[in-house]
């Protein structure tokens, strides 16, 4: 964009995008609540509760995971990619601290996260992403198609945005779901409080 040759241009023109940009984030994050408040509080099973279900996809280290992996253990489910600017790496870093708070119980909860980007996110570049946090954390990926099967059956909202430089983003839902250690949807959880709170609540589903 040129710029205007008369200084008192540019305050005009910051005061016409603040408020516009102000919107935008505004609507940005009422989607991520309204999306995330359309979710059950909770349930007895996935199926129940219309959360979960089969899917098959590979982790950062080429390992095949599905809904099988989710027995044994209570689990943490997020959904989202490595292009993310704030949320996602936000997420990962409390589930990290989480992870950090449990100590010795850390092994006894496991946590995925689950591109919503499947053309960007090989598991070679998860694998490089989640090498700063938890070593708990594994990052699944597949074929477009089957990252979508497992969107539908989480009720995952993601839908590409295209960028003016013919980039794109992602608008995603941004809950972390709890999962028992039969695999059954739980409810969503709550990892921004304080890193030892969260990692107590998790303590009642080993």
């Amino acid at each position: 964009m040129s710029s205007s040759p008369r200084k008192s241009a540019r305050p005009a023109a910051r005061s016409k995008v603040l408020p516009l940009f102000a919107a935008f984030a505004a609507g940005a994050v009422l989607l991520v609540v309204v999306v995330t408040m359309l979710l059950p509080s909770s349930g007895t099973n996935g199926t129940s509760a219309g959360i979960g279900g089969p899917f098959q996809l590979v982790d950062q280290n080429g390992e095949k995971v599905s809904e099988a992996n989710l027995v044994g253990k209570p689990s943490l489910v997020f959904f989202g990619f490595t292009h993310c600017p704030d949320i996602c790496p936000t997420a990962l870093f409390e589930m990290t601290e989480i992870f950090n708070a449990l100590g010795p119980d850390a092994d006894k909860v496991q946590a995925f996260f689950v591109t919503v980007d499947p053309e960007r996110d090989t598991p070679e570049v998860l694998k490089d992403y989640l090498s700063s946090f938890a070593p708990q954390l594994r990052g699944l990926s597949g074929t477009p198609e089957q990252v979508d099967r497992i969107s539908k059956a989480y009720r995952v909202y993601a839908r590409k945005v295209p960028l003016q430089d013919g980039d794109y983003t992602m608008d995603h839902t941004a809950s972390v779901y709890l999962m028992d250690k039969t695999g059954a949807y739980v409810a969503p959880f709550n990892a921004k409080r304080a890193p030892q709170d969260a990692a107590q609540d998790l303590r009642r589903y080993f």
